[in-house]
């Protein structure tokens, strides 16, 4: 078998496979007491599963305290991602996924690269924060932003 990692969005509660069991309407097999601790998750597109604690516990974390990384990876799933530390009201951040194809250039961009307008424009993926203005700007993370684990999706 090979390893994966796996990045998903969840929502999960505590329940203890007894409860579980019961739940989803089965019988708990006779050589399990149904006492193990763990969570019911239920996944964006409806399915429902259950976890132990420990296993889900090691690779979860609510989504308002998550690493840069798990941040990033939640971008990449289409989610607006934003820190705690901001001090700015409404500022996320989104992935884009540039124009690996490219797109003909507009005025602005053709005469800031000396190109003709309508060449196509080739733009790898990117980055992209709402400022608190308002105004977006392709975005890189300070340092700061890397290190800390206050990361959130915006709902």
């Amino acid at each position: 078998m090979k390893k994966y990692f796996r990045s998903n969005v969840v929502m999960a509660e505590p329940m203890n496979l007894g409860a579980y069991n019961a739940y989803r309407g089965w019988k708990l097999p006779e050589n399990e007491t149904g006492k193990e601790e763990g969570y019911h998750l239920v996944y964006a597109d409806g399915y429902e599963s259950w976890c132990p604690k420990v296993a889900f516990e090691k690779v979860s974390r609510e989504i308002n305290c998550m690493t840069f990384g798990q941040a990033v990876e939640a971008a990449k799933a289409g989610h607006r991602i934003t820190r705690k530390g901001w001090n700015g009201k409404g500022m996320f951040v989104v992935y884009q996924k540039g124009y690996p194809q490219g797109i003909p250039c507009n005025a602005q961009t053709a005469k800031a690269y000396g190109y003709k307008e309508g060449d196509l424009f080739k733009c790898r993926p990117y980055l992209q924060m709402r400022c608190a203005d308002g105004s977006h700007q392709m975005w890189l993370a300070s340092q700061s932003d890397i290190l800390e684990e206050d990361w959130g999706i915006v709902e």
